[in-house]
């Protein structure tokens, strides 16, 4: 379309396919080449995911142990050891 100022406005003209030169030819691919899509999960959201599978919280238990930290019997050294090896061997 052409515009010659306000009052030389012409009407829609047909679209011309762009002009061709000879001698530029695509470049041949020698290898095809697939894209793929891929997912990595971090070790963090690997954990956090896995907090679904623990165990329910055993309430008389907790009560128990609640009840021998306060008078004094529960022997929480030898435990506190023991139950930090067993979650080093859980997340490892």
């Amino acid at each position: 379309m052409q515009i010659n100022g306000p009052a030389h406005v012409h009407g829609a003209q047909p679209i011309r396919a762009p002009h061709n030169t000879t001698g530029a030819q695509p470049a041949a691919r020698s290898q095809s080449v697939q894209a793929s899509d891929e997912v990595s999960i971090s070790a963090e959201a690997d954990f956090l995911s896995r907090i679904n599978d623990l165990p329910e919280i055993r309430q008389d238990r907790v009560d128990d142990i609640r009840a021998q930290l306060a008078n004094g019997s529960y022997d929480v050294d030898a435990k506190l050891d023991t139950a930090i090896d067993r979650l080093l061997d859980e997340i490892a």
